[in-house]
């Protein structure tokens, strides 16, 4: 198995050193022919939004990118990857990849001083550290998206066919279970195919 890494802004080393935890071969995604080689699933970090968003068109890696998702490759969007994917936003007017059918709030627990770590229940994978670092949360989901996870009502983690959505920045705690659960996801998807 092999995951690529978005390393255009934010925090990829961090996702890169909770795969190498676990055994798992990553590779960085910086440029075009980056693409060229294979990969079975896709990390997009956290970071600023607007910035990845920049970056990813001035690259000529969001076409592609957006494409090998809509195709089903498993991806994982922490904090601004989720950002990314989801369909709308409801406090910025931009979109991004708009393949995950949810809406989230940016900046939705407020500025740097905002950020706080709690230990919460996620579907699938139990208790977890999560680190809210100027978080959005997910104000709304369309039909067939599962929730894998709410703090204080607010969901902040959720599942949809091969795309994972989450609020908080598990690369940045000791615990690997949730990178260890979107490797099990990239397994299943790559059993059906």
């Amino acid at each position: 198995m092999v995951i690529a890494v978005l390393a255009v802004q934010g925090a990829f080393i961090e996702h890169e050193t909770m795969l190498n935890k676990i055994g798992v071969e990553c590779f960085e995604i910086r440029k075009k022919t980056d693409l060229e080689r294979s990969f079975d699933g896709l990390i997009l970090p956290g970071g600023e939004s607007t910035v990845q968003g920049k970056l990813l068109k001035e690259l000529d890696l969001f076409n592609p990118l957006k494409r090998k998702i809509e195709q089903g490759l498993p991806v994982l969007g922490t904090c601004a990857g989720l950002i990314l994917l989801a369909k709308q936003l409801s406090n910025d007017e931009h979109s991004y990849f708009g393949t995950l059918p949810v809406i989230v709030k940016r900046n939705a627990y407020g500025r740097q001083l905002g950020s706080f770590c709690v230990e919460a229940q996620m579907k699938e994978i139990g208790t977890i550290p999560m680190n809210f670092i100027r978080a959005p949360y997910i104000e709304r989901v369309d039909s067939g998206v599962e929730v894998l996870a709410k703090v204080n009502q607010n969901i902040v983690a959720v599942q949809w066919k091969n795309q994972i959505g989450i609020s908080f920045h598990p690369e940045v705690t000791n615990c690997t279970k949730v990178h260890e659960y979107f490797c099990e996801l990239i397994y299943k998807i790559k059993g059906k195919r």
